[in-house]
């Protein structure tokens, strides 16, 4: 059942494709609460870029953030903050839902939001040139040729450790934060590539504790020319 579900979601996402020659190339991050993901995605989306004007090449990498929830309200015709909390990894009750869908008439389901994210990511990945912060992008790329799958992860302590002080909180508290955030990316991630499935696996895999922003990012970059997507 899971299997099919995901060759179905593949098979319709790949039509967004159709229209480009050669998909991609794209990267994917994905990280565990606590590991620095946006500073290792920013610092690589600058790298790449550099790599492209010494080659002469006049397109740019670009890191998608804030334009993956504007493109999704465009086409979902709401406002971006009606949609923020789907970027937060939370999800509205079936209750709530089912209030919702005959008290409003422009309202739009979980899912149907979550799946026009999908698309959005879908499309932005196969013009190119992108790296995907989070947002479930290992599962909704992972069949793009031109790819490449990171995942950035590191010991329980040393993550709670970080989120107490960049929080002010205590470690229990900051202990809790991180399990949590850990669980509802596992869940947002589980929604596109099916729970207790292996469709979908990181080409590579680095410690946040042990390894530096740019050491993380040039074995990244390595990779990238092995694998021919620069």
């Amino acid at each position: 059942m899971k299997v099919d579900l995901l060759k179905y979601m593949s098979d319709r996402l790949q039509k967004d494709c159709e229209r480009i020659k050669e998909p991609g190339p794209v990267i994917t991050i994905s990280r565990l609460s606590g590991c620095p993901g946006r500073k290792v995605a920013q610092k690589l989306t600058e790298e790449l870029t550099k790599k492209m004007f010494i080659r002469g090449i006049d397109k740019e990498w670009r890191l998608l953030t804030k334009e993956i929830m504007s493109e999704s309200a465009r086409e979902l015709d709401m406002h971006p903050s009606k949609i923020k909390y789907v970027f937060k990894y939370e999800q509205k009750g079936i209750l709530d839902d089912i209030l919702q869908s005959h008290a409003n008439k422009y309202y739009k389901s979980d899912r149907k939001i979550r799946n026009t994210v999908a698309k959005v990511i879908r499309n932005m990945s196969c013009e190119g040139n992108v790296v995907i912060l989070g947002r479930g992008g290992v599962a909704i790329t992972r069949d793009v040729l031109k790819s490449l799958h990171v995942n950035l992860e590191a010991p329980l302590e040393w993550r709670v450790l970080r989120a107490s002080e960049k929080n002010q909180i205590s470690p229990e508290e900051a202990e809790k934060f991180v399990l949590e955030i850990d669980k509802k990316r596992k869940q947002f991630r589980d929604y596109f590539e099916g729970r207790n499935t292996d469709y979908t696996r990181f080409d590579l895999t680095f410690n946040c504790m042990t390894l530096s922003i740019d050491e993380i990012v040039n074995i990244i970059i390595k990779a990238a020319e092995i694998r021919k997507l620069i």
